[in-house]
């Protein structure tokens, strides 16, 4: 197999499944032969990042993601992506790893939000994601450059965001109405003129309850369509017969 990319660890494995999922569906394919290639490292066992970064914890994700990585790079990978918000604190420290490029989920959310909500009309972005992408301001620089004014929660919106993440999604119940009530929440009494999913688990509550009407930003599908681009543009570049180029 040539040409693949690897799916990082480091993301709950229900955000796995629905990150893959996502990307599947966004191939359009109609035959085997049409899917991308790619190996996916559900790594469970990596230590939850909040809890490091909040000094909860010391166990630190890093040696699990770096030995990720040093095996993505042994088999061939193409380039690497890493679907988990708070795990990209230590996205520099992995990259120097290696020569395979990685993908960054912060700046390629913001990108596409640039393009859909941009900051002239849409200055106040929401930011709803765990307290550790939060503390390690994963989103802030991309965010300031854009011209975003990034919006967060008290901690009372906090807590409901991270029972979404905690409570809900990372123990298999998915509920609408709490879903949307913390959207509104960002909306209505924050004055947003977007929400920022910045994290996996609130993904996978938007792959379910999906709401265009919406000005929402999912970390999760941008990142799904780049990594589908890329693959397709390395593809398209390698192909030896000109007449599968595309598919």
């Amino acid at each position: 197999m040539r040409n693949f990319f690897v799916v990082l660890g480091g993301m709950g494995t229900l955000a796995t499944e629905s990150f893959v999922r996502v990307l599947d569906r966004l191939t359009g394919a109609h035959r085997d032969q049409d899917f991308l290639d790619y190996v996916v490292f559900n790594h469970a066992t990596v230590p939850d990042r909040t809890d490091f970064i909040l000094g909860r914890s010391k166990d630190s994700p890093f040696p699990y993601l770096a030995e990720d990585v040093r095996q993505a790079t042994a088999i061939g990978a193409s380039f690497m992506v890493m679907a988990c918000n708070t795990a990209h604190q230590i996205l520099p420290r992995l990259q120097a790893l290696t020569p395979v490029p990685i993908l960054s989920m912060p700046q390629a959310t913001i990108d596409w939000a640039d393009r859909h909500y941009p900051a002239k009309s849409h200055p106040r972005m929401g930011y709803m994601g765990t307290e550790g992408s939060r503390h390690a301001a994963i989103y802030q620089g991309p965010a300031d450059s854009a011209g975003y004014r990034l919006v967060d929660p008290d901690q009372a919106l906090q807590d409901r965001v991270s029972a979404l993440i905690y409570d809900d999604v990372k123990e298999g119940r998915l509920d609408r109405d709490r879903y949307l009530s913390v959207l509104q929440a960002f909306l209505n009494d924050y004055h947003c003129d977007s929400v920022l999913l910045g994290c996996t688990e609130l993904s996978v509550l938007n792959e379910a309850y999906p709401m265009p009407q919406l000005p929402i930003v999912d970390s999760q599908a941008v990142l799904a369509q780049v990594t589908l681009d890329r693959a397709r543009a390395l593809r398209d570049r390698n192909d030896p017969d000109p007449s599968t180029a595309g598919r």
